[in-house]
């Protein structure tokens, strides 16, 4: 009796085309760059923020709103690079899970 090919352990590592290509690695690349490249670029203070809001969409918020826009922008950084992290820790160990 033959096992499938999936229930071996060596049929479920990451080791298919994709992982190999330029353009995939360039895609990771982009995906770890992105969070780190808003949180540079961010402004740091709620006046800056509400500055650049008016200019680039001409509504005026208010300083509470930008100091609370800030915050917002900043624990969206810190869940994309924790759920990046986590995701290419359970691939490290072969935990199978979402394909995003």
């Amino acid at each position: 009796m033959n096992a499938h090919r999936c229930c071996h352990p060596v049929a479920a590592q990451h080791t298919g085309p994709r992982s190999s290509t330029p353009l995939w690695r360039f895609y990771l690349a982009v995906k770890w760059a992105t969070p780190a490249a808003i949180l540079i670029v961010m402004p740091k203070c709620p006046m800056c923020i509400a500055a650049y809001v008016a200019l680039f969409t001409g509504v005026g918020i208010s300083l509470s709103t930008a100091a609370h826009l800030r915050m917002l922008v900043f624990i969206l950084c810190l869940i994309s690079f924790l759920f990046l992290a986590a995701k290419s820790a359970a691939r490290r160990r072969g935990v199978a899970g979402p394909r995003f």
